[in-house]
């Protein structure tokens, strides 16, 4: 079979590790609670990846300790080739709220980040990458709207520009569309999806869904309760890109299924 050189670098740069953690854990001086675990874990360029667990199990610390917020107590942790030690401007966080500021417009909004980092005018200069941003997301027109004016949806996409707009080496998702009604949240995470591939981009997210886990990712990440460990590493064997119908076929159910016999297995232990 013939392999053309363009499959061979787009499969080079897809084994390329972004983001390492190795034995990572933390304890919280102040109660001594052990939160996470020699927790490792890789993801590579252009992957989707997603925790999920109980409540309580270490997932936000987790978070909080890629996104450099938050020191490990133990173990190590790599960004391109460089330890995180405190917040970088290589690393794009989106929470659950799109905590855009009400004063100013759309576009105001996803140059904020350029405005803190590096002043005025280049945040002006980077309104011509926003105004593309705003179009792949599909919110044309809107750029000089205030959060207001937008349904909750549209300011998530909103947000989604300003944590792109920064070209960030890898996306960490703070379970960014909880605060919508169902049928929002799964067109959003088709968005998302959308999104993430045309960019090409390193995801992480961070759910208590395991249909929207599934949906999104190539691997999952099964913890186990406090203190937060790895239980199990399950690959997602769908191909992409991913549809809403896939949700309701047996190989979608099975998948379901087995995550959360897991979740079961380790509440019950």
């Amino acid at each position: 079979m013939n392999v053309s050189a363009r499959a061979i670098g787009e499969a080079a740069t897809n084994s390329v590790p972004v983001y390492e953690l190795r034995n990572v854990g933390k304890t919280y001086a102040r109660n001594k609670v052990l939160a996470l675990e020699q927790v490792s874990l890789t993801l590579k360029k252009g992957s989707f990846s997603s925790v999920i667990g109980s409540s309580g199990c270490g997932k936000s610390t987790l978070l909080k300790i890629m996104a450099g917020l938050l020191p490990p107590s133990t173990g190590r942790v790599v960004l391109q080739g460089q330890p995180v030690t405190g917040p970088r401007r290589d690393i794009g966080m989106m929470f659950q709220q799109a905590t855009l500021f009400p004063w100013r417009t759309t576009i105001e909004n996803i140059v904020l980040p350029i405005e803190i980092r590096d002043g005025r005018a280049a945040a002006e200069k980077a309104k011509e990458h926003a105004h593309d941003l705003l179009k792949v997301v599909g919110l044309s027109g809107f750029e000089n709207v205030y959060p207001n004016e937008l349904s909750g949806g549209m300011a998530q996409r909103a947000a989604i520009c300003r944590m792109l707009i920064t070209e960030p080496a890898v996306l960490l998702l703070d379970e960014p569309f909880s605060a919508l009604d169902e049928l929002s949240r799964d067109l959003m995470n088709m968005e998302l999806q959308r999104i993430c591939v045309e960019q090409h981009a390193t995801a992480f997210l961070v759910t208590h869904s395991i249909p929207e886990a599934v949906i999104l990712s190539d691997d999952i990440y099964v913890m186990k309760p406090r203190p937060g460990r790895l239980a199990e590493v399950f690959t997602v064997d769908l191909p992409r890109p991913r549809t809403l119908d896939m949700i309701t076929t047996p190989k979608f159910g099975a998948m379901v299924d087995h995550i959360r016999s897991l979740l079961d297995k380790e509440a019950d232990l």
